[in-house]
């Protein structure tokens, strides 16, 4: 064999075995590849390939490099999902995001506590609330507006509910916002009801207050028949109890505005049973103070807030209450509760809608402002008056200031 062709089967062979090497080398890189973006795709990222060893090292780094970047910015979403997921839990309007099945893909806690519920999971938990709110959920088109009122712990509530449709992960969802407008209603029909009782009471004023005069005027004159002097003090009379009842109203347009000063609540609750003791030994109802937090600090009109909770106490004597617990404690918002327990006779369903509307009452000798005039100064006081349940067990009105 000449020396050419000696060269020449070596400079072969090592061809052969670079190329031999390269396939190899290439089948390795390309396992290596796959195993990463198999495990990247199953968010395992528990890998790291050997950059020691001399052959493959430079590819190696490069690949752990990559892992190391990808890590980076999984880590970096995930942040940012707890940030906003922070973000809808702190702010006032409920959000849920439905799947097509009914299932709750997520529900931020302003939802929960509006509905009442500790979780969501599906949309058919909603029944438990209210039925006819479950429908809503479940038929809501995107871009539609409705709204829905129930009850929960926290009494009657209504909300207002809008959806939009979404894409995740080639899944179409909805998004459904919903807010409590519960308030804002009120103080609608709190200002519709006060524009009434103005026009009614000055209208009725300016009709009967002549009667009365004039009757009274007539009832002077010297030679009036029996009969006829008669009939002019039943004029008289009734006028005056007309003038006195409708001048009653005019209450609700004429509240003083709260004068305000901190106290602690503990001393109203002292006042309002001792003002309220007589009437409760009567009948034989007992009137107790539960602190449920310590020292309870209230900013507010002493006058105003006693004259409700001893509406409420009077209240609860009338239906037959033997038990009347009057309750403080702060809350996690750090909104100060005063809640007001009867084990009473029940509020009807029916009267619980309108309780809180001028004119209504459930007693013979009513005048139907009492707990309308209480809920006007709560609102003076940027709180809020409800009746939070009532049912053959017990009967309770909630005081919330903000």
């Amino acid at each position: 064999m000449t020396t050419i062709q000696t060269i020449f089967i070596a400079v072969a062979a090592a061809i052969l075995a670079a190329a031999v090497a390269s396939i190899i080398t290439s089948r390795k890189m390309r396992g290596k590849v796959a195993y990463m973006l198999d495990a990247m795709e199953d968010k395992e990222l528990n890998f790291r390939f050997d950059e020691k060893s001399l052959r493959g090292r430079r590819f190696n780094r490069i690949l752990n490099r990559l892992r190391n970047i990808f890590d980076k910015e999984r880590h970096e979403i995930i942040e940012q999902e707890k940030y906003f997921g922070l973000m809808l839990d702190h702010v006032k309007t409920g959000i849920a995001v439905i799947e097509k099945d009914g299932r709750v893909a997520y529900c931020n806690n302003t939802a929960l506590h509006l509905l009442g519920i500790a979780t969501l999971g599906h949309i058919r938990q909603i029944r438990a609330v209210s039925d006819p709110l479950y429908q809503i959920f479940r038929t809501i088109a995107d871009g539609s507006e409705e709204k829905a009122s129930y009850y929960n712990e926290s009494g009657k509530m209504t909300i207002s509910l809008t959806a939009a449709e979404a894409t995740i992960n080639n899944d179409t969802v909805r998004v459904i916002a919903f807010n409590d407008i519960s308030n804002e209603i009120a103080e609608n029909e709190q200002q519709s009801w006060s524009k009434l009782i103005r026009v009614l009471t000055h209208e009725i004023m300016n009709t009967i207050t002549p009667i009365s005069s004039l009757s009274d005027t007539l009832l002077s004159f010297d030679g009036v028949s029996e009969e006829v002097r008669n009939g002019l003090s039943t004029i008289s009379e009734s006028s005056k109890a007309l003038i006195k009842f409708v001048d009653s109203y005019r209450n609700l347009t004429r509240i003083a505005p709260p004068v305000k000063k901190a106290f602690y609540f503990r001393e109203i609750a002292e006042r309002v049973m001792n003002l309220t003791h007589e009437q409760a030994v009567i009948s034989n109802a007992v009137c107790t103070y539960i602190e449920k937090s310590e020292d309870v600090l209230l900013y507010a009109d002493q006058g105003q807030i006693t004259q409700i909770l001893i509406n409420l106490v009077r209240n609860a004597i009338q239906a037959e209450a033997k038990n009347i617990e009057i309750s403080a404690e702060i809350n996690l918002s750090e909104q100060v509760i005063i809640n007001v327990t009867n084990d009473g006779l029940p509020i009807s369903r029916e009267s619980q809608e309108e309780i809180f509307v001028p004119f209504f009452t459930t007693k013979q000798d009513g005048t139907g402002i009492g707990l309308s005039l209480s809920r006007q100064i709560m609102r003076m006081h940027n709180g809020s008056l409800t009746l939070a349940r009532s049912n053959e067990k017990e009967t309770v009105f909630t005081l919330a200031f903000k």
